[in-house]
This record gives structure tokens, C-alpha cells and sequence, in this order.
């Protein structure tokens, strides 16, 4: 009888040594969305929407620039305004699992100089869902 229970403890301790680590649900973090620019610091304002399986749980905007959003939903519009640089995070999202990170999608409506003109044409412009 001592045989059996030591090999259930011993089997019982194999199976959560080999568990140990995975992630058993969801992991709340933080996204980064990331601009990519033909006119790097010539544009000081976009209008983007970010859509996912969940809700956003938070948005911060990038260094010297300013968020403006609609309430955080599965799809939430937001404006920010500054100096627009290339390669840089314009915006970071909070999430209820960042595991999920290919289900977010950032859409560019769009983008305006300094002197308040749209642009007409979005070639070249990205956004970017990275962890």
C-alpha cells in the first residue's frame, strides 16, 4: 500500500512539475501599436481604429504625442495628436490576453500635416500590433 501511494505522489508531482510554466488562462498586458511613415515627423495628427476579440482595458499615447478615444471597446476610434515619427509606438493598449496579439488590428482613416490638410493618399503608411 505505502508502494502505490508513493507512486501516485511521485506520478502527481511529475505531472505539475511538467505544467509548471504553461499558462493555464488568459494573461492581461500591454500592446504596442507602432507607425510606420513615408514623411516621418511631417504629420502631427491620425485618426485610427483598433479592433480585437475583446474589450481594451486601457490606451496610453506614445512619447510628446496626445490620445483622444471614443469608451474602450472591441472596436474604439482614436485621434492623437504630435509629432508623427516612424518606427516609433504612437499608441499602447491594455488587453485581457495578450496571447491573442493576431486577433488586434489597427486601421489608419487618417492623417494630417501641421497646417491641418489631410493627406489624400495612405501609401506607405503602417500600423503595426506588437507585444
Amino acid at each position: 500500500m505505502k508502494r502505490a501511494l508513493g507512486g501516485l505522489a511521485l506520478a502527481a508531482l511529475v505531472a505539475g512539475a511538467l505544467n509548471c510554466g504553461r499558462d493555464v488562462g488568459p494573461v492581461a498586458g500591454n500592446l504596442q501599436v507602432r507607425l510606420t511613415s513615408p514623411n516621418s515627423g511631417a504629420d502631427s495628427a491620425i485618426v485610427l481604429t483598433i479592433t480585437g476579440p475583446a474589450a481594451l482595458t486601457s490606451a496610453t499615447a506614445g512619447a510628446g504625442l496626445r490620445v483622444f478615444a471614443q469608451p474602450l471597446g472591441t472596436t474604439t476610434r482614436f485621434a492623437l495628436t504630435g509629432r508623427l515619427t516612424t518606427n516609433t509606438t504612437i499608441l499602447t493598449i491594455g488587453v485581457v490576453d495578450v496571447s491573442r496579439l493576431g486577433q488586434y488590428a489597427a486601421t489608419i482613416q487618417g492623417v494630417a500635416q501641421p497646417n491641418f490638410q489631410l493627406r489624400t493618399g495612405l501609401a506607405g503608411y503602417l500600423l503595426s500590433v506588437i507585444r
